[in-house]
């Protein structure tokens, strides 16, 4: 690609060199520059991408993208001067892979709960229809039904447009995206079309990284704000927030709903572990998948196809045969008659909509034994509402360790300790290892009694002071009730 060709894409403040000049790659990690690369340097959370121009440099790039010229001279080295590097990383590598986003109806989806299994069973559903589609998420990534890993909710600029032309390239004509709050703030996003997008809900998590739950929720509602005039959204008209992401959209806004008036509605006729009966907009159809959160889910799903134009019969018909995605709400069964569920919920409220499906379909004699724990490194301040919201409805908790990361497990327990008071406590066991948690947890319960394992869902590893290790709650739980 020219440089020159630049000038299309992106907002150019000067260009100091020869712009004729023709770059191999886009990179943006000093370390993986080559011959003749372009070198984005990009303002991170926590590293400066311009404090490594000499080193990209040196490694042989010979185009530097920056927002402010370095102190040194470099000789037959151009450089494009911009306003903000990481939108201009977006937009370069969309131009560099022929704007794959063009050639796609990509929808995007976020929130902060349901945007895995919403993108899943959208990438689920268009199969059942007939259709070639790519999905980009936190458990894989499709092209068609190749399936790739994934390392990111939502990938980097450069990845994800690689991914992007992909798709196109293999006859994809639609994409099921997951965006995340990280992705919008950090504008790894710029440069994609969208034809539409999906709020599902907004609460406490990645504080961490937002500080506020103000800047949070800025963060989401910027990527409906974004939104074409041509482009649809859809938003969870449940979530108190849900109306505030539309209020700058320019996009199409229709609605979902569980309780209120909606485009989009839905009902519960009855449910049990096994599923649900649902009626969506009138029509009853039966579903594997449980719980008011999963019903907003499939609603969710509904309304896209619709929007995609997609005939409602076909589309209703082809819900009743999704199935359930990796660790959300997967059940396991023992051979005495104890229920296991294993579930992503990794935030207070997404726990809460769990275990609240449960004690809705459970009977009387029947306990509720959760386990859960919190992750190492990450927003500290959710920790007594993840204790706080296992103990509300379960029998009996047995906290313990997630991905505890560089952080001690005990102190990350004893941080969750703090959302438990008084008599609770009688109800709360404390085990740092996980297994033996799990093990634990299996031999309390009775023929009949529910397991709720909560936190990891999918991941098949335990991170522990900076080493992964093989740990996955649904072989654990399967291995112990083999023994029992």
């Amino acid at each position: 690609m020219k440089v020159s060709s630049i000038y299309n894409c992106t907002e150019v403040i000067n260009i100091v060199g020869d712009d004729s000049v023709v770059f191999n790659n886009i990179v943006f990690d000093s370390r993986k520059v080559t011959e003749n690369d372009l070198f984005v340097a990009v303002k991170g959370y926590s590293v400066d991408g311009h404090q490594y121009i000499s080193k990209a440099i040196a490694l042989g790039c010979s185009v530097v993208v920056c927002e402010q010229m370095p102190y040194e001279e470099y000789k037959n080295i151009t450089f494009v001067l911009v306003k903000d590097s990481s939108v201009a990383l977006g937009q370069i590598a969309s131009a560099y892979y022929r704007n794959p986003s063009s050639e796609l109806k990509i929808i995007g989806v976020t929130g902060t709960n349901g945007k895995t299994t919403i993108a899943t069973l959208l990438y689920q559903l268009f199969a059942h229809l007939g259709y070639e589609s790519g999905l980009l998420g936190t458990v894989a990534n499709y092209i068609g039904s190749k399936k790739l890993s994934s390392t990111h909710t939502t990938p980097d600029p450069v990845t994800l447009n690689a991914l992007l032309r992909d798709m196109v390239d293999a006859g994809c004509e639609f994409c099921f995206m997951e965006v995340s709050s990280h992705a919008i703030h950090q504008n790894r996003i710029a440069g994609v079309n969208f034809k539409g997008g999906v709020f599902t809900n907004i609460t406490h998590d990645h504080l961490d990284y937002h500080k506020t739950f103000s800047a949070y929720i800025a963060a989401k509602k910027a990527f409906f704000d974004s939104l074409p005039k041509n482009a649809f959204a859809i938003t969870n008209a449940d979530d108190k927030n849900g109306m505030i992401m539309m209020q700058n959209c320019k996009a199409q806004v229709k609605t979902y709903s569980i309780r209120a008036m909606a485009d989009f509605k839905a009902k519960i006729i009855e449910s049990m572990i096994e599923g649900m009966q649902l009626q969506i907009n009138n029509k009853e159809l039966w579903t594997p998948f449980v719980g008011k959160f999963n019903a907003q889910n499939l609603l969710a799903v509904y309304g896209v196809a619709l929007s995609l134009n997609q005939e409602e019969d076909e589309v209703l018909l082809a819900i009743s045969k999704l199935n359930a995605v990796d660790g959300r709400f997967q059940t396991i069964r023992s051979n005495n008659g104890i229920t296991a569920v294993v579930d992503y919920a990794h935030t207070p409220d997404a726990l809460i909509n769990v275990v609240e499906t449960i004690n809705q379909i459970r009977n009387t004699e029947q306990n509720l034994i959760t386990v859960v724990g919190a992750g190492g490194d990450r927003d500290a301040t959710k920790r007594p509402e993840m204790a706080k919201a296992a103990v509300s409805g379960s029998d009996k908790v047995v906290l313990t360790s997630d991905n505890p990361r560089s952080e001690d497990p005990q102190a990350i327990i004893n941080d969750m300790m703090k959302g438990v008071d008084g008599a609770d406590g009688l109800r709360v066991l404390s085990i740092a290892d996980r297994k033996e948690a799990i093990k634990t947890a299996c031999i309390l319960a009775r023929p009949g009694d529910i397991i709720l394992v909560a936190g990891k869902g999918h991941e098949d590893y335990q991170e522990i002071k900076g080493v992964k290790y093989p740990f996955d709650d649904r072989e654990i739980i399967k291995e112990i009730f083999e023994l029992i």
